[in-house]
This record gives structure tokens, sequence and C-alpha cells, in this order.
């Protein structure tokens, strides 16, 4: 395996590429394409395929080798093994990098992986399982080794497993001049930078300065005359998804990270931020869904292994909910439309409880309940609950009354709406809430416990009140 050249995407943005395929860097990979690559691998033109794989950037090659299915997509790396990217990998879903890494020696993806930035190669490590990671880590380099093994002992999901080690640092009382002189003689800077990091000299930061702002001053200026004295910094146990909203609220580029001592040791840039902030949404989302995590790719099995906990919880509610409605037996043989219209009741609730949950997990990630804002939000969902309920109890009773012929039974359905319109908007807000406090991610959990309450409470209440009411 051996690293691509940039020569492989020398094609113009925006035109087509000598095969007649438009540029996928603008429209991605279309159907046709794919349906192409296909083709050739059918009729065997293997030529032909590296021909279409070979131009396209990390992550178009990523969608192609999960557009086919595992026989195809083996023979596509086969096809490309003497220039496979390995920033590919970084790209692919889990289940599909797992089938790739397989196709290649311990030897061939620890020399692929040491070329990497060292975030990039951190999270290539950290997705194998224990046995490859222990041997890819063996064979490679001692230096880079050493580096990995330092990343891997800060806490999953941190600044510390984030950020690349190689950072681009100087001291204030150099010159433009000195700087840009550095710039072209060091040796051991990384490929990509965007901020100057200012250190003090215990090596801790004390201001950045863009790279822009450096080629457009003289030679003879400061670099502390010309740095931005934020003073913004984050240390390696913080969490990547309060670092993403550093970024968020300070429109930053990059950010230096610091040991427990205040000393620069690495950065995390914008690159980073994005897919921390795309895997966070879409943990979020998964989560409100209660599919633990995305599995297009994996197995039917495994898949359904997955998913089976989150149906059991389901079971559990529903279970919950019959015996409240067990307990009410002689009042629905008595009156049968309690029976049509008890479902009514509790899907509202659970409903409208759901719009108040998905709104709150996106403020609590999102950190737009700080400063005082939260009994505010607990307030104004209560009072929309009202008035949601006011509309549709107002609604659901007149259909009742006249479906029915019973002004009581009308009242009894519209009071119980009411009940668990305002009972969702007050639980919506609350069980996220609290799930927050104690650590909980209420993406996943807080969806249970509220279909658990409006359903279970919808019942007792509609039920409850008919028995009283109407008999």
């Amino acid at each position: 395996m051996t690293m691509r050249q940039d020569e492989n995407r020398a094609d113009p943005v925006g035109a087509d590429n000598e095969d007649g395929h438009p540029d996928t860097r603008l429209t991605g990979l279309t159907a046709g394409f794919v349906g192409e690559v296909r083709t050739c691998l059918g009729a065997d033109r293997i030529d032909r395929v590296r021909a279409l794989a070979e131009p396209l950037g990390p992550a178009d090659l990523a969608d192609l080798l999960e557009s086919l299915d595992p026989r195809e997509r083996a023979r596509v790396v086969g096809a490309i093994r003497d220039s496979f990217d390995p920033t590919v990998l970084t790209e692919l879903d889990d289940s599909v990098r797992l089938e790739v890494v397989e196709q290649f020696d311990t030897a061939d993806l620890a020399a692929a992986i040491a070329h990497l930035e060292s975030d990039d190669a951190l999270y290539l490590i950290e997705t194998l399982d224990e046995d490859r990671r222990i041997a890819v880590m063996q064979a490679m380099p001692a230096a880079f080794r050493a580096i990995l093994e330092q990343g891997l002992a800060y806490p999953e999901s941190s600044a510390g497993r984030l950020m690349q080690r190689d950072v681009v640092a100087v001291p204030g009382f150099w010159t433009v001049g000195e700087v840009i002189d550095f710039l072209r003689l060091s040796q051991g800077l990384p490929d990509d930078f965007y901020d100057l990091f200012v250190v003090d000299p215990a090596h801790r930061p004390v201001g950045t300065v863009p790279t822009s702002r450096v080629l457009r001053n003289p030679r003879g200026t400061k670099v502390a005359d010309i740095m931005e004295d934020r003073g913004l910094s984050v240390p390696t146990t913080m969490d990547q998804e309060q670092v993403a909203d550093i970024f968020r609220r300070n429109d930053l580029v990059s950010v230096p990270v610091v040991d427990a001592a205040g000393r620069v040791v690495g950065a995390i840039t914008v690159d980073d931020i994005v897919d921390v902030i795309d895997q966070e949404a879409e943990e979020d989302l998964l989560g409100l869904a209660r599919t633990g995590e995305r599995d297009i790719y994996a197995s039917p099995l495994r898949t359904a292994r997955r998913r089976q906990s989150w149906l059991l919880i389901t079971l559990v509610n529903t279970i919950l909910a019959s015996i409240v409605i067990s307990r009410f037996e002689g009042a629905i043989e008595k009156i049968v439309a309690l029976a049509v219209l008890m479902p009514i009741v509790a899907a509202m609730g659970g409903n409208a409880g759901m719009q108040v949950i998905t709104v709150m997990v996106r403020a609590l990630a999102a950190r737009d309940l700080a400063a005082g804002g939260t009994w505010r939000v607990v307030g104004k969902e209560v009072v929309v609950g009202v008035l949601n309920g006011v509309v549709f109890a107002t609604i659901m009773g007149t259909i009742a009354t006249l479906w029915f012929g019973d002004p009581s039974l009308g009242l009894v359905l519209a009071s119980a709406m009411m009940f668990n319109m305002v009972w969702a908007g007050l639980a919506g807000t609350l069980i996220p809430l609290t799930l927050e406090r104690f650590r909980i991610d209420p993406a996943v959990a807080a969806g249970p416990f509220l279909t658990t309450t409006t359903d279970v409470l919808g019942f007792f209440v509609f039920l409850g009140l008919a028995s009283t009411f109407l008999l």
C-alpha cells in the first residue's frame, strides 16, 4: 500500500473527467458511475475499474466502496491496492471499514497509518479490534507508536483523542521574518495548519496568529503585536462535544490543546470539529429513534441484536399500559366506546411529548439553556401544552359527542386529552433535564420514559374519569 499523490486529482474543478464522468467532487457519485464499476467488475475489466476508482478522492472512494457488496468491494480494493489512500479508511462506515482493513496485512496497514496525521491515525487505531490494534502498533516506528499510545491513554471522545500532535508554536518576541524562515526550514510541521500559536517560555499559549496575518505584515513586525490575545485553549480531558460548542460560539478555525500544566501538546482544527458535530447530531437522532447506532451496512443478525434491547423497553411499556387497562375491564365492557377512544389520548400525549423532547435534546446539546433559561423553557412548554390541549380536546370532545351521541363521554375524553397534553409538555422538559443531571444521555433514554408515562397516565386518567362519571 502506498500513499496517493496529488496528481491523481489534477482534473479541473467543474469539468468532466477524461472518461466523460462529471467531477465527483461537485456532484458526488452517480448511480451511472457505480453501475459502470459494477459492470466492469462483472466483465472482469480490472484495468477499467482501476481507471475509474483511482482518481476519486477519499470521501468519494469511500462512498463507492459502501455502495458495493462485500465481494465487489474486495475486488475494487484489490485493483487499487498499490495506490490506496489510507485516508479513505477514516471516511468509511465502521462495518465496511472492518471488511476493508482485513484485506491488508499488518505491515502494510501499519505503514499506511503511520503516514497519516496523528489524529486520523489514532482514530483508525482505536476502531480496530484489540488483537489487530496491538499487532499493527507493534509494526509501527517506535516514535509514532509512542504518540498513539499517549493518545489512547486519554478518555474516549475527549480533546486528547481528537487533537493532532504536530502544531506550530512560536514565541511572541519573534518577528514575522523569523517565523517565515522557521516555517520554511522546519521539517516537523503538520501538512496543513491555519493558525500559529504564540507561547510563553513555559510553552503555555498566550495568543493566536492566523497564517494570513503573518504573510501580510512586514518581516520586522513582532508576533506579539499582531496576535489575537484571546487566551482560548482546551484541556486534553475536555469532552469533544464541549470542544465543538467552543468552536461554534467563538467561530474558531483551530484551538490549542493543553495538558494539566497548561502546556501546548496539540491542536484541534475545524475539519475535525465538523466530523464531531455530524457524529453528535447522528447519535442524538438515532437515540431519539432508539436504534442505538447507524447500522445500514451491518448484517441483518447484527442489526436485529442491536435493536432488540430497545424493542424490549417498548414491550415493557406496553405491558404496563395493558395492566392499567385491565383494571378497567368492567368499564370497557359496559361502554365499548372507551376502547375505541382511549388510544387517541395516549397517542396525542406521546407525539406531543416527543416534539418537546426533540427540542430539549437539541437545546441541551447546543447548550442553549444556560444563564437561567431552563425554567423559562419549562414554563413555555407547559403553556404550549395547555394551548394545544384546549384546541385538540375541543376537537375530539366534539367528535366523540357527535359520534356516540353522549356529551358526557365527549367531556371525559376532552378532560383526559387536556391532562395528557399538559403532562407531555411538562414531562418532555423535565425528563431530559433530569437525565442530563444524572449524566445519562437524554437522546437515548428520554423517549422510553416519556412514552411510558403518557401511555400509562393517559389510559389511567381517561378510564378513571369514565368509571367515575359515566357508570
